[in-house]
């Protein structure tokens, strides 16, 4: 028997869709992430912004026309945001939230069919790590979020902030056999283990034989202890994942963000005090609905300063249900022409941070071979490409010149 494990969205999907997929193996099932036929799919859906729920919703229609007769489960976010949507779409049999996927193989082996949502979020949904990774595993630690910002949905959907035990997370990091490891969560930042946060899971998975590299940060979580104890780590990423969002005082405001874009930058001053050579990357929606013109520019001159070396910047999408929905949305020219400046900034931000990495060296862990070129990430997030290397094995090269997405390298000697 063949089954899909389909999954749109976050790297935390990502981590539960790998858990359901060991899950199915050890039930003796054929498991692929593609889609390809099969006789079950588990869908693995997102609703951060109305294009991922709709992408979600046309992904029944493909597995549909590559499998006419397969059982469809749906869970995810946008499974517990539209739940009778999703029920009455054709072969679909079972719908679940996103606060259920741990349950999700016994509700299959029971025989389970039509909505089976979960509300509670007081516990946090204990899954199986995913197989072995050749070079990154997203090792999940948290699920939930509590900061509601005013244009986010999935607090709603997810649930609390909920932590898992610091001695299971630090187990699975130190014993998950990939070059890296990937600390992630919805809310990385309110980790809290009976009152062990991050600095804490830190220390100990300071010795592991993996590099380490943290998720997604909110600003407040960026301190002395947290830099102190990414310095402790054998082998840690300085990579900061630093969410910024706007740099419009005014518009953070409307946004429940809990900053000033001078309080922003004084932590990326921090990181960088400690680590100089620090990728600190963001994301940034552009036209949310109280942007003005002033308020955007603030936004690309706070980005400068900041001196990003990548940004994610998407056009504000309106999240039914949440409070930046009552508020009167933007012309979609005026939020697509700035997410277009927007583009173009990250673009040069992100050659300038490149530049200053070529004839310096680098720790590349190779992820894959295309063509001629080795393909993976340096410790600093930088894109690499070598004609050299083994996947999964992390080898120090020198960077030669910028390359397609990122620089190109060669033996360090």
């Amino acid at each position: 028997m063949k089954a899909v494990v389909f999954t749109l969205g976050c790297k935390v999907n990502g981590c539960e869709s790998g858990s359901l997929a060991r899950g199915l193996a050890e039930r003796g099932w054929e498991v692929s992430d593609e889609l390809v036929p099969a006789d079950l799919y588990i869908l693995n859906t997102c609703a951060v912004t109305g294009e991922a729920e709709k992408k979600s919703r046309q992904a029944i229609a493909r597995i549909c026309a590559v499998a006419p007769a397969a059982r469809i489960i749906v869970c995810g976010c946008a499974a517990e945001k539209t739940p009778e949507i999703f029920a009455q779409k054709q072969n679909v049999t079972l719908v679940t939230g996103a606060r259920q996927k741990g349950k999700i193989l016994s509700l299959l082996d029971g025989g389970s069919a039509g909505v089976c949502l979960d509300e509670n979020d007081s516990v946090y949904d204990e899954l199986p790590p995913p197989e072995t990774f050749k070079t990154r595993a997203f090792i999940k630690i948290q699920d939930g979020c509590n900061n509601f910002c005013s244009y986010c949905i999935i607090p709603y959907l997810r649930g609390r902030s909920r932590s898992r035990s610091l001695e299971g997370a630090a187990e699975e990091i130190l014993s998950c056999g990939a070059a890296e490891a990937v600390i992630t969560g919805i809310d990385v930042s309110s980790y809290n283990d009976g009152g062990r946060g991050l600095p804490a899971l830190l220390l100990a998975v300071q010795n592991a034989p993996c590099r380490i590299r943290l998720g997604s940060l909110e600003v407040s979580a960026v301190t002395e202890d947290l830099l102190c104890a990414a310095k402790q780590v054998r082998d840690f990423a300085p990579h900061f994942h630093l969410s910024l969002q706007s740099g419009s005082d005014a518009v953070l405001k409307k946004m429940n963000r809990h900053y000033t874009g001078e309080e922003y930058l004084a932590r990326v001053e921090l990181i960088r005090r400690h680590f100089p050579d620090a990728a600190i990357t963001t994301d940034i929606i552009a036209g949310f609905p109280t942007e003005t013109e002033e308020d955007f520019l603030q936004t690309c001159a706070l980005a400068r300063r900041a001196a990003f070396s990548q940004i994610h910047c998407f056009a504000y999408s309106r999240r039914t249900g949440t409070n930046a929905a009552k508020l009167r949305d933007l012309p979609a020219e005026v939020k697509h022409e700035r997410l277009h400046r927007l583009l173009a900034l990250a673009e040069e931000l992100r050659g300038a941070y490149e530049q200053k990495f070529i004839g310096k060296t680098l720790e590349f862990i190779p992820e894959e071979q295309k063509e001629d070129c080795f393909v993976g990430y340096s410790e600093n997030y930088i894109r690499l490409y070598a004609p050299f290397g083994t996947v999964g094995q992390k080898v120090r090269v020198r960077a030669k010149e910028r390359f397609r997405d990122g620089l190109l390298a060669g033996p360090e000697r």
